[in-house]
């Protein structure tokens, strides 16, 4: 008798629905297929989580190189993002076109719920950033910018190491990002044609690799905007960048420390690495994976421990899935973190600030 019920326990088990299997994907629309950062949504593998319902844009030809690269149907296509919403009905948009298209995405989004996702950074001035963040604040979506750092385990355990006081009290980090310049590395004219624009990209290195350091800085002060700012650009590629600089040094001054961010593009590889210099020691995250920890001993000697960490786990590891399982409210971001408009506020003073500085040839002092 035992025997049976459980049999039968077992079968009523196995037919029980699994919510989460039956739950439907995110409705993702993509606004913009010019900014090659998109090859991480169209060639990435099928998670069940998220769907491409509808694509903007205007250049056929790119779509359709696109669409024989990666099998996506042309008929998700449109020329405008109000075609595509009104025909695909997404719950959120990522923005892979030009930075200063970003507004006009949020200012087409918002009004109708549509979450947002943009790519870094998050606009191409201030003043464009207050204007996104107003729209999403009055009609409570879900505006999150994406870097690529983001998704590094050596960043977020390094901040876990400064906090426990693994280094003493914070006192420099040194932020470098950038690679040889995008003339240099293949990349597809319809981006270069943006990305060398000081208008739709805001500016050049210091604009696309600026907003790196910016942006873990402000992370790290869990939110501090910076006393003063100072910047000296560069321009040592004329023949490849001649209407941007490719070339930038940003000093950031706080009460008790300072942060030095070199982003370029004259570097002889690519790179996106972070120091933080404490009291009593230093972290160096060398790239994604592999986090140096070095602790003080006598007058220049020191103990080095080196960690290769593991991806984060799911869905901190993948920006559409995180994006996701906020929009679902699955998962709670806390205040000032890496994607927030909080932080990218912030981001978008220093980096004006930045262009004011190097322009002007003198220390930007920020307003309290």
């Amino acid at each position: 008798m035992f025997r049976t019920f459980f049999v039968i326990l077992l079968g009523f088990l196995l037919h029980i629905p699994n919510v989460h299997s039956q739950e439907k994907p995110l409705r993702l629309g993509i606004a913009g297929l010019t900014h090659t950062h998109v090859h991480w949504i169209l060639g990435r593998e099928n998670k069940n989580d998220v769907e491409i319902v509808g694509m903007v844009e205007p250049n056929r030809e790119l779509a359709q190189r696109y669409s024989d690269q990666y099998g996506y149907s042309m008929d998700l296509v449109f020329d405008t993002l109000e075609e595509m919403i009104n025909a695909s009905k997404p719950e959120a948009v990522a923005a892979f076109g030009t930075i200063y298209d970003h507004l006009e995405v949020v200012q087409g989004c918002a009004p109708k719920g549509i979450h947002v996702m943009v790519e870094k950074p998050m606009a191409v001035s201030l003043d464009h950033g207050k204007k996104m963040a107003a729209l999403a604040k009055k009609h409570n979506i879900h505006l999150l910018t994406n870097y690529e750092t983001t998704w590094y385990p050596t960043n977020h355990k390094a901040k876990e190491l400064l906090e426990q006081g693994k280094v003493g009290a914070l006192r420099k980090v040194i932020v470098r990002d950038g690679h040889r310049g995008p003339a240099k590395l293949g990349i597809n004219q319809e981006f270069l044609d943006w990305l060398f624009d000081p208008v739709a990209n805001g500016g050049g290195a210091i604009m696309d690799f600026g907003c790196y350091g910016a942006n873990l800085m402000t992370w790290l002060r869990n939110g501090e905007r910076p006393n003063s700012v100072t910047a000296v650009t560069q321009q040592l590629q004329p023949e490849n960048n001649p209407k941007v600089d490719d070339d930038a040094t940003i000093i950031l001054t706080y009460d008790d420390a300072q942060a030095i961010l070199e982003p370029s593009w004259n570097w002889p590889i690519g790179r996106k690495d972070m120091e933080i210099y404490g009291l009593t020691g230093a972290l160096y995250a060398d790239n994604r994976n592999t986090l140096r920890i070095r602790i003080a001993e006598g007058y220049d000697g020191y103990d080095e421990e080196t960690m290769v960490l593991e991806e984060r786990p799911s869905p901190y590891n993948d920006p559409f899935a995180l994006l996701e399982a906020v929009v679902r409210n699955k998962v709670q971001l806390p205040p000032n973190n890496l994607y927030s408009i909080e932080n990218n506020l912030v981001v978008m003073e220093i980096l004006d600030a930045a262009r004011k500085s190097a322009k002007k040839g003198k220390t930007i002092t920020l307003k309290k």
